[in-house]
């Protein structure tokens, strides 16, 4: 904990001082734009951009993690919160903060018990199609804002000031770096400065509205936002904290994926260590802050972050800063943040989630696995059809079944001696030689009740094609373990092979495997030996051909 603070060197500081600015800049629009994903009133974004960053600081393992409001985190709110209260509600605000203590008591305790690795059961394919479905989610409600009204019923005035910030914000994001650079601004600069295309189409819109008094013609702001900083949240729903567990927890599992994700790929370019069962306390912590504070649940965002990054973050005392600079804006007279138009915030919040339509993930997963691919589709289609929540755990079931399904199907090959070598290989990828009275076959996978029949029978089909094999050696180089279930399928086979004359050994036995066996008693009874290699093997059988 602040171990980060006690080595500081001063020449950090002015990296961390323009992250913080470049940062607190952008989290204007963004805070605000997320909090209304969310349901909730604008000002809420920032509140959730203060403190849970500067908790984050105290507990998190990342250097440049930026903690903040986040679209997918802020549409799962939305989603959890929006059966149980009116959107714009005091009680849809106090269920808000309280499903971020939820998700944040989740994220906690996961990371006392360190359970970090529980992250593992969604895979790369589920979360890129959670995170597609997610952005097309979003941005489709975003429509009626951007136009005024719902498609083709629009707002003339809304409709031309948000496609136009639409198109002015499309444009910066592909071309408004390379533009900067041939101005003569340094690369790292120019990628940070399109960055801030938002904050200056902000300006701009609130400037324009002020000087045109386009509110007149029905163009719909903000409205008020509340000067000063947050007060003390402690209000809960006694009601709801049941009804709220299953989205916090879910929610929690996704705020640990991104900020895991976003954190990793920024620490591997710096050879930091990241610590996940940290990072799940400091999240966590963060979430819980966010109550405190008025907000709602926060995570690390992959886009903020690496602008946090570019420009210049070398410590969390970035994040702290921008936090800092977010406070003077809400203790500053707040009147021009009430001028910006509803349309600049939704071409914003349409703009930052189509970045996230990325294909790659689909395209591999097609060409090299269609069950991943599968799961991608289902995933990807489920959260548009059934919802955000119902998405993600059907995309999740769906790869836990193919996990099972493969591993009930385990790979197993006949294996040959590659001529003039102690090396086999499977006789169908490679000309290896093979003995008719010998069979040896390679298990590539652990042995647990859910595949010990479909080995057996795969045993049984092998000896059935190959009839005058004496001795049968089982390869067990991949095995890493055998449960109870298999021990006692393995004993089973023992005991048909030798009915049948016929010698079942093993071979390449890994250390751990054999020490449970050797607490079993099937080497007691088993009907061949255990030899150091398959080389070993095959060469003792085939010198003593009557040794079945």
């Amino acid at each position: 904990m602040l171990g980060w603070l006690r080595g500081y060197r001063r020449a950090a500081l002015a990296g961390d001082v323009s992250a913080g600015l470049v940062v607190a800049m952008m989290m204007i629009p963004q805070g605000m734009a997320y909090a209304l994903v969310a349901g909730l009133p604008p000002v809420a974004g920032i509140y959730a951009s203060i403190l849970p960053p500067v908790v984050y600081a105290l507990f998190g393992s990342s250097m440049t993690q930026s903690v903040g409001p986040m679209a997918i985190v802020s549409l799962m709110t939305a989603a959890a919160i929006a059966p149980l209260a009116a959107a714009g509600s005091a009680l849809y605000a106090v269920l808000a903060a309280q499903l971020a203590l939820v998700a944040g008591a989740v994220l906690i305790l996961c990371g006392l018990l360190r359970l970090g690795f529980l992250a593992n059961f969604f895979s790369r394919p589920v979360m890129s199609g959670f995170t597609v479905g997610s952005a097309i989610v979003i941005a489709m409600g975003q429509v009626h804002p951007l136009l005024g009204a719902d498609f083709p019923h629009w707002h003339g005035p809304s409709a031309a000031m948000g496609l136009a910030s639409l198109l002015f914000l499309v444009l910066a994001r592909r071309w408004g770096a390379a533009l900067l650079r041939a101005c003569g601004m340094r690369a790292s600069m120019a990628d940070t400065g399109s960055k801030l295309a938002p904050m200056l189409l902000v300006i701009v819109s609130i400037v324009l509205l002020a000087l045109f008094d386009l509110r007149a013609h029905g163009i719909a702001t903000t409205g008020s936002v509340p000067a000063g900083l947050p007060q003390l949240n402690l209000a809960t729903s006694s009601a709801h904290w049941g009804t709220l567990l299953k989205p916090g927890l879910l929610i929690g599992f996704i705020i640990f994926l991104i900020s895991m994700s976003a954190a990793q790929t920024l620490a591997l370019k710096r050879n930091e260590k990241l610590v996940s069962n940290q990072e799940l306390l400091g999240l966590g912590a963060a979430n819980a802050a966010s109550m405190l504070s008025g907000g709602f649940p926060v995570t690390g965002s992959i886009s903020r972050s690496a602008v946090n990054f570019a420009a210049g973050a070398n410590t969390p005392l970035a994040s702290i800063l921008t936090a800092g600079l977010l406070a003077l804006a809400l203790i500053a007279p707040t009147g021009w943040l009430a001028l910006l138009p509803l349309p600049v915030l939704a071409a914003t919040i349409i703009v930052a989630v189509l970045g996230m339509l990325e294909l790659d993930t689909l395209r591999t997963a097609w060409r090299y696995d269609r069950v991943d691919a599968l799961a991608w589709l289902v995933t990807g289609v489920g959260v548009l059809l059934l919802g955000v929540e119902a998405g993600v755990v059907v995309g999740v079931m769906l790869s836990m079944a193919a996990l099972i399904w493969r591993a009930s199907r385990p790979h197993i090959a006949v294996l040959g001696r590659i001529a003039g070598s102690e090396h086999f290989r499977n006789i169908e990828r490679y000309s290896a030689e093979t003995q008719p009275g010998m069979l040896v076959l390679r298990i590539d996978a652990n042995l647990f009740f859910g595949n010990v029949e479909a080995v057996t029978y795969r045993v049984e089909e092998e000896l059935a094609a190959h009839p005058t094999a004496r001795a049968l050696v089982l390869v067990m180089s991949a095995v890493s373990s055998v449960d109870t279930t298999a021990l006692f399928g393995l004993m089973e086979l023992n005991q048909s092979l030798k009915r049948r004359g016929i010698g079942l050994h093993l071979a390449e036995v890994k250390g751990p495997v054999m020490d449970r066996l050797r607490d079993s008693q099937l080497l007691d009874l088993l009907n061949g030996k255990v030899f150091l290699s398959t080389a070993m093997a095959c060469d003792h059988l085939q010198n003593n051909k009557g040794d079945v």
